[in-house]
């Protein structure tokens, strides 16, 4: 099993490395399938999907140089057999897995019956994950919210918190919910991002403090390098392991 978990994608030089360690070859010699389902309950989220697969976005995986690419949409698997989406994933290298909301991701990595595929697929694909991505590799994940979740995913629980952030007091919701159980650790990603307000190390080990695992808490010059039992922090970065 061959992962690579980052906070905004392939940054920086050193994260570019583990990538390419992990295919074994440079990206050009490998097709990849891009996941960008995770966007969708934003505000203009079909815009954000739209710019990350024609490689506009800073986090974008889509613009590295595949030999070949494709858009994998979990939301439509359901509806199609089985035997012609699954025979699609088999045939790619690498799964670009996009960010948005980690419990939209997860449940429909759930529904789609790509969950259970992830296990057999990773002896020879390797899993590239975005924020969110990242998150919902996790066997349980926590995430937090400005107003109360609604859609698809149940969360297993959800807390009303309050966090101090650098202009003040932020009144959020902290909801944990399942991941689809590829690793044994959570990731908060965006350490200390002026655009996410509640991940500042001090509220990364409040949060960190209410999972029942390891948590590393990543900056967007961090990733996390995963080859079956082994994990690596490749950084030029922050970040921080919390222990339970």
């Amino acid at each position: 099993m061959k992962l690579l978990l980052t906070s905004n994608g392939i940054s920086n030089a050193s994260i570019s490395k583990a990538l390419t360690e992990l295919l074994g070859k440079p990206i050009a010699e490998f097709s990849a399938l891009f996941i960008p389902t995770g966007i969708y309950p934003y505000p203009r989220g079909p815009m954000y999907a739209l710019q990350a697969i024609t490689g506009k976005m800073q986090s974008s995986l889509c613009g590295l140089g595949w030999k070949s690419l494709g858009v994998l949409e979990l939301s439509a698997l359901p509806s199609i057999n089985k035997e012609v989406w699954l025979h699609t994933v088999q045939e790619t290298d690498a799964l670009l897995v996009w960010g948005g909301d980690p419990l939209y991701i997860s449940y429909w990595m759930q529904q789609s019956g790509l969950a259970e595929q992830l296990p057999s697929l990773l002896e020879k694909m390797v899993y590239v994950g975005v924020s969110a991505g990242s998150m919902a590799t996790s066997t349980i994940f926590g995430e937090t919210y400005s107003n109360p979740r609604s859609g698809a995913g149940e969360p297993l629980s959800s807390e009303n918190m309050v966090f101090t952030t650098s202009d003040g007091v932020l009144n959020i919701i902290f909801v944990t919910a399942k991941g689809i159980g590829l690793i044994d650790f959570a990731i908060i990603p965006h350490l200390d991002h002026k655009d996410h307000r509640e991940a500042s190390m001090a509220n990364a080990e409040e949060w960190a403090a209410m999972l029942p695992m390891p948590v590393y808490a990543i900056d967007d010059q961090t990733a996390i390098k995963v080859v079956d039992d082994a994990v690596e922090v490749v950084s030029e970065g922050n970040w921080k392991l919390f222990m339970p």
